[in-house]
């Protein structure tokens, strides 16, 4: 039988003691301490960490990212202190006046006084983690720990190890959802030390439902953040489910997440993530077609420059026959920026009649810009149509030349030319105001370059 297990060879375990030693500290003080499930998913992750500790590049999925620079920094968890930050405006997808479902953590911290939960269609419910472990055990019991195992990541166990909070959405079956949910994650910090955080999202899109989500990860302040993330994601029978993320922390942040999503019979899970921030970032996602004629999209975009490390990580596995996957990244990197697209499609030997697609391209604007990917398949059925694309280039001087003569100064024609190849990846984005304002962050970012 096959098996997407993840090879924890080339951890360090020596790296686990400083990341694990603030955790007694913090025992007594976390929620759901009642709840014996949560204790041991907690305590499971404490141990996998300490037996195997950071991934580094001796572990093949980990090859093109380093973790080092994590090992010369002690962190601290986010306390009450921290990210005691206020905010004029926050991020959203809706035009000016609109108001609409929001939740918000500041250094994985629920904030209410910024959330609102109000205008929810009946059968939704979207609460902190915090929270829904003293009101829905049996619906968290049920989920959290089923899709991203400890066992599996090094990170992952990190994160049950420290599990506190985070967003959980429940859409009802036969329940759609109008208006985008919106997710905003701050990265704060302090000034005076490093800070890490590890929040846990979890959704859940019974039958027939339809919701979007989207998640801002922000960043403010000098501190040094890490954000450790890590989302499980249902998607049921006949059920759609829009998965949009943008990330734009600081320069000094540290952001590493985790997808982990599972799609039934008729299902659909939609990803799109846009990169544009963080000192060091890596984006994997997990798409498992576990139902006939279940599809996925996972696409995204990143934006690279300065000294910049953005990692794409994927894994979609076709588990039953006639499904459908789509996978369009397109990336701009500038400088001595480095970005890494690692793709894997796995088409089991009973997914039969399964039309799998990946593209990666991207667009080097200086000598010293790097891409390292690394696409794959691997098909144990006969009866497929996949294909993958990757490829790296420079911006095109015979359109850049055109568009100089006819009058177009050099810095608006290159954006013009970036912005048109990023098109193409921003294009995979169904719902239109969404696409909408993730277009107006490139543009930004374009216009920061000038």
């Amino acid at each position: 039988m096959l098996t997407t297990t993840y090879a924890t060879r080339g951890a360090d375990p020596s790296t686990a003691p400083a990341f694990l030693a603030p955790l007694d500290q913090l025992k007594s003080g976390l929620p759901g301490a009642a709840l014996s499930w949560l204790r041991d998913l907690r305590e499971q992750g404490r141990e996998r960490f300490a037996a195997v500790g950071l991934p580094t590049i001796r572990n093949e999925t980990w090859r093109y990212t380093n973790l080092r620079d994590l090992t010369k920094l002690a962190f601290h968890p986010a306390d009450a202190a921290d990210g005691n930050v206020r905010f004029d405006v926050l991020p959203t997808v809706r035009t000016e006046g609109q108001t609409g479902p929001r939740l918000v953590f500041v250094d994985g911290r629920f904030r209410a006084e910024l959330s609102s939960t109000e205008a929810l269609p009946a059968g939704v419910e979207l609460l902190s983690l915090a929270a829904a472990f003293a009101s829905h055990g049996e619906l968290i019991g049920e989920h959290l720990g089923r899709l991203a195992l400890a066992d599996d990541r090094p990170l992952v166990a990190l994160n049950s190890a420290f599990l506190a909070d985070g967003p959980v959405l429940r859409v009802a079956a036969g329940v759609a959802v109008d208006q985008p949910i919106e997710l905003v994650f701050v990265s704060a910090g302090s000034d005076e030390r490093p800070t890490s955080f590890h929040p846990r999202t979890l959704i859940v899109a019974e039958a027939g439902s339809r919701a979007v989500v989207v998640e801002h990860h922000i960043g403010c302040g000098t501190g040094t953040t890490l954000a450790n993330h890590v989302a499980e994601v249902f998607v049921g029978e006949g059920a759609t489910l829009h998965h949009y993320k943008a990330q734009r922390e600081t320069a000094s942040a540290f952001h590493l997440s985790h997808t982990a999503a599972t799609v039934a019979k008729d299902g659909c899970y939609d990803n799109f993530i846009l990169t544009l921030g963080a000192r060091l970032s890596r984006n994997e996602v997990t798409s498992v077609l576990a139902g006939t004629d279940a599809r996925t999209h996972v696409s995204g975009g990143y934006m690279v420059r300065g000294s910049q490390h953005a990692d794409t990580t994927t894994l979609i596995d076709h588990a039953q026959p006639n499904g459908t996957s789509r996978e369009v990244y397109k990336g701009v990197i500038d400088d001595t920026g480095r970005a890494v697209f690692q793709g894997k499609i796995i088409v089991r030997p009973q997914a039969q009649k399964t039309d799998g697609h990946q593209l990666n391209r991207a667009l080097l604007l200086s000598d010293t810009a790097e891409i390292d990917a690394k696409p794959e398949l691997e098909i144990h059925a006969d009866d497929v149509k996949c294909s993958h694309g990757c490829t790296a280039g420079e911006l095109d001087d015979a359109a850049l030349f055109y568009l100089r003569a006819r009058g177009i100064d050099q810095e608006t024609a290159r954006g013009l030319l970036i912005g048109a190849f990023l098109g193409e990846a921003m294009e995979e984005i169904a719902e239109e105001p969404v696409r909408d304002a993730f277009q107006a962050l490139v543009s930004g970012w374009l216009e920061e370059k000038r």
